[in-house]
């Protein structure tokens, strides 16, 4: 709305016949003057104004006093020459003249604002088809301008940014199977004839091209084109192209186009190709790797353990023959040959058990626990005799696992805590279980608790590196690898391990 004033309307001043109704003549006048449609009326070769409806009167920015004057007289300059012109050659031809989105300055509020019109001139005859006038409408479109403009402009920057990004638009009329398509698909599709569905089916690969009938078959369920395939190009190599679409459907629901995109993906497939033949490489060294880690177990349970074996037994053997000829200090040493021995073997197996646990496949089957536990008692039969322990088993549950790992697991728990026990009371080792569920899957836990010489929380999670102790070789035996082993055969049940405990009130 414009902020315009202008005098009352003038009425129209064109004689007429007199025997026109005046009723008649009142009633269409007032239509006219009423109309939101800015309209006049041009008479003469001297365009003189016969009449102007409110409406029209407003576009100028002007008052009633303009009727019977020159439309040159009221037309601004810069428009004068062109419409003037246009108008005088509808008086002549008696040809009507139409101009869309025409950009015409008005003065408003003192301001010249550019504003967009669809106009028209209009002959109007007397009764024996002479010209003798010209009706002039016009309707502002400036908002329909701006508005296609706007989507004009969309589209130029969305088709910026697909060919900036290498792609290449389409669109498939399906009742016709006509293909528009941009520049840049052509040229990813290496085609430059006339583009239709048998063209673009002939330029992929013999054994992609049930993809694209697959990927059209199932856009009818789902809506939507997507897969990957390769074009011949026209020196017979190859390239990959990536291809997405979406069925548009008509008015009454039913597919009429499908509007996409295609893209060139051919450097990322390279890449894929080239990291998946790294991997398969890798793998091969991890492979081999891996072999030569346990043929060098293989090397470490048989070629050293037998020089280790040799020595205690001659170390005995020697203890045995000589001891009571020789002074104590030469059985001093002999005893910790023999310690230094047996730690020798120690470390050995545990080196064996810890590089091997990852390598060797092993069966999952069904373990009941309670059993399991049986078999460890007998196991270390002597030295629960030996320390007096106790130990103290709930009702366990039955669990899916690798037997000889979780024996393994087991085995080392409990040797752990009869191992770091007081000396002024008997061990005892509790054992139970609860069922929970931990991000929605049914989960056993398992506790071991013992009265030994217990934990510092600061060392909760560093018990579980390999090789570390908390207590020097002379307080107690081990190769501190225990339970770092107990954590990868734990890992390997897709399962965690932690320790809690209290200094001098157990674990």
């Amino acid at each position: 709305m414009y902020n315009i004033t202008c005098r009352a309307p003038h009425y129209l001043s064109i004689n007429h016949k007199a025997n026109k109704c005046a009723d008649q003549y009142n009633f269409l006048q007032d239509i006219l003057q009423h109309t939101p449609i800015p309209t006049a009326v041009y008479c003469g070769d001297d365009l003189l104004i016969s009449f102007a409806n409110t409406a029209m009167l407003t576009l100028w920015n002007q008052g009633e006093h303009v009727i019977s004057k020159k439309f040159t007289d009221i037309i601004a300059d810069f428009y004068k020459d062109s419409i003037s012109e246009q108008i005088l050659t509808v008086m002549k031809t008696g040809i009507s003249f139409q101009s869309n989105d025409k950009k015409i300055d008005v003065l408003i509020n003192e301001v010249w604002t550019p504003l967009f019109f669809n106009y028209n001139f209009t002959p109007l005859r007397n009764e024996k088809g002479v010209v003798y006038g010209v009706v002039h409408t016009c309707t502002e479109v400036t908002k329909l301008h701006e508005a296609t403009s706007q989507i004009v402009n969309s589209d130029e920057m969305l088709s910026m940014a697909i060919e900036a990004c290498g792609m290449g638009s389409y669109e498939i009329d399906i009742i016709t199977n006509r293909i528009k398509t941009s520049d840049n698909f052509k040229k990813l599709w290496s085609i430059d004839s006339e583009i239709t569905v048998q063209s673009l089916a002939s330029k992929l690969h013999p054994d992609d091209r049930f993809l694209q009938e697959k990927a059209h078959k199932e856009a009818l369920e789902n809506g939507v084109v997507c897969y990957e395939a390769r074009i011949i190009q026209k020196d017979n190599s190859v390239k990959w192209v990536k291809v997405f679409g979406k069925i548009i459907k008509d008015e009454k629901g039913d597919p009429s186009t499908i509007l996409g995109i295609v893209q060139d993906i051919h450097n990322q497939k390279e890449i894929e190709a080239e990291l998946k033949r790294k991997i398969q490489e890798s793998t091969r060294d991890l492979r081999r790797s891996n072999d030569d880690l346990l043929h060098f177990a293989n090397v470490v349970s048989h070629d050293l353990q037998e020089p280790v074996r040799k020595i205690k037994i001659f170390n005995n053997m020697l203890k045995n023959e000589i001891a009571k000829q020789l002074p104590d200090r030469s059985v001093t040493h002999l005893n910790k040959i023999a310690h230094s021995a047996n730690r020798m073997q120690c470390i050995i197996e545990g080196l064996l058990a810890y590089s091997t646990i990852d390598k060797s496949t092993q069966p999952v089957e069904k373990i009941f626990l309670n059993d399991l536990l049986e078999n460890i008692k007998t196991d270390l039969e002597l030295i629960i005799k030996e320390k007096n322990a106790i130990l103290i088993v709930s009702d366990l549950p039955e669990i899916q696992g690798a037997p000889i790992l979780i024996h393994q697991l087991f085995y080392n728990l409990i040797q752990n805590a009869l191992k770091f026990t007081k000396t002024n009371q008997s061990p005892r080792v509790i054992i139970t279980s609860a069922i929970k569920n931990i991000d929605s899957v049914e989960s056993v836990e398992i506790s071991f608790r013992d009265n030994g010489i217990g934990l510092d929380p600061i060392d909760a999670e560093k018990i579980f590196a390999a090789f570390e102790r908390l207590h020097s070789k002379n307080e107690y035996e081990g190769n501190g690898i225990g339970l770092a082993l107990c954590q990868k055969i734990v890992s390997r049940h897709n399962g965690t391990i932690m320790a809690k405990g209290e200094k001098e009130n157990g674990a």
